[in-house]
């Protein structure tokens, strides 16, 4: 009698590693995970070899919504967005040669966390966010030029939170708050 042979766990790969762990801090900047459960189940995905290893670190947590992360790329040429625009979870904004133009001041940002990641060669890029939201530029490397932002006087509690990362190669990036 020969036995079947048993079905081996199905191994992750560094994408969905990544994946857990932002799925993670997400919920820990939305105020779903506690700050010492999020060290223990960050230790538990970094270390899960396994799919089902990695499913028990996620359980607790909220479905992902569809749609809450876009790509917007161009080789050439003006990226620009602006009005009644939805904002993505994470927005991807990748561009070899022209400019970047993203007006988040009348935009409907769903999320208290957005993540905006660049992937910029040559020409600069302009981000205006909302006049109450808090801007988090560590994650963005630029080459040539250095980053223009200035932190407001007086902030307003309440906003979103724009976390900017990536990188600038012989661009600037110049973010302000809106006026209004």
């Amino acid at each position: 009698m020969t036995s079947l042979p048993e079905e081996s766990p199905s191994l992750i790969g560094e994408d969905d590693r990544e994946a857990a762990v932002r799925r993670l801090q997400e919920a820990y900047a939305e105020g779903l995970v506690a700050h010492e459960v999020l060290d223990e189940r960050l230790h538990q995905a970094l270390s899960a070899t396994t799919q089902s290893e990695l499913a028990s670190v996620l359980v607790s947590l909220p479905e992902e919504r569809p749609g809450s992360t876009a790509s917007i790329a161009a080789a050439g040429g003006r990226i620009k967005r602006r009005g009644a625009w939805r904002v993505p979870r994470v927005l991807k904004v990748g561009s070899a040669f022209g400019s970047v133009r993203l007006d988040l001041s009348r935009a409907v940002i769903e999320y208290p966390v957005v993540d905006i990641e660049l992937q910029l060669g040559t020409g600069g890029a302009r981000i205006t966010v909302p006049r109450d939201a808090v801007v988090d530029v560590e994650g963005l490397s630029t080459g040539w030029k250095d980053l223009r932002y200035k932190v407001p006087r007086r902030s307003r509690p309440g906003g979103p939170t724009i976390r900017i990362s990536g990188a600038m190669g012989y661009g600037r990036l110049n973010v302000r708050h809106a006026l209004r």
